[in-house]
């Protein structure tokens, strides 16, 4: 695709590289070009559908620092989620597929970004970046690892801990039972992580089901009985069982401890 602009678009970008930020408003733009909002949405529509741009929402637009070769320019995942949950005064964190990813537990790359957040639900596109975001409360957020990207946005994962909680926790979301009992097994084994800190991350960030499930799976790799406990006082004895796989029929031998059906 011909990168050749017009005189606006030039203008455009010579002002954008100006100021050497990633994001920016339409008003911005018709304040710098001194031009009306109806010209400064169809110059901003118009470089978006050449792909030199991308949309963020309505008014908002992630660009480049300089015209891309070839004609076609897209923001990276990262770049994305922090800009769409910045302008929402949101936080995120990676989560699911993508830390499934990440840690090396699953060598399928997801074709879509997941993340929590405090702000936004559901799917949503910002120029080839495929986002899945999960709405939670803002006290699900935490237990988190970050880095700086080549292009300078931040990435937040969630933790190694934090993740491995999580594919216990939100499994019919991520389809990760009874794949993530191997996880966490391997983890604890190679020393990744230690049985403290999955206690920690599932006391705090998940909920009665996924303690008494991993309280059983850290009984069984003989972590130590104190740390345990802080497990078992968010998950005291009942008679009300639940499946070790819920994915498979609940028969098997019962863990009055952890109230648990062993059906594995």
């Amino acid at each position: 695709m011909s990168t050749v602009l017009g005189k606006l678009e030039t203008q455009a970008f010579a002002y954008i590289q100006m100021r050497g930020k990633p994001a920016v408003a339409s008003e911005e733009i018709a304040g710098a070009l001194h031009i009306t909002a109806a010209q400064t949405r169809e110059l901003l529509s118009r470089l978006a559908r050449r792909k030199l741009i991308a949309r963020v929402r309505r008014g908002l637009y992630l660009v480049p620092p300089r015209i891309p070769p070839g004609g076609r320019w897209s923001p990276s995942e990262f770049m994305a989620i922090e800009t769409l949950l910045a302008d929402r005064g949101g936080r995120y964190q990676m989560c699911g597929p993508s830390a499934f990813h990440r840690y090396g537990w699953d060598e399928q790359v997801p074709n879509r970004v997941y993340a929590y957040n405090n702000r936004v639900s559901g799917e949503r596109r910002i120029g080839s970046a495929m986002l899945t975001l999960i709405k939670v409360r803002a006290d699900r957020l935490g237990s988190v690892e970050s880095f700086t990207t080549p292009d300078g946005a931040t990435a937040v994962y969630s933790s190694r801990a934090r993740s491995l909680v999580d594919a216990v926790y939100d499994w019919p979301r991520f389809d990760s039972l009874p794949r993530a009992y191997g996880w966490i097994r391997d983890e604890l084994r190679l020393g990744k992580v230690d049985g403290g800190e999955i206690v920690d991350a599932a006391v705090r960030f998940s909920n009665t089901g996924t303690c008494r499930r991993i309280g059983k799976l850290l009984e069984l790799e003989g972590v130590d009985t104190v740390i345990l406990k802080k497990l078992e006082r968010e998950a005291p004895a009942t008679s009300a069982l639940i499946p070790w796989c819920p994915t498979r029929p609940k028969r098997g031998a019962v863990d009055r401890r952890w109230g648990v059906v062993f059906n594995e």
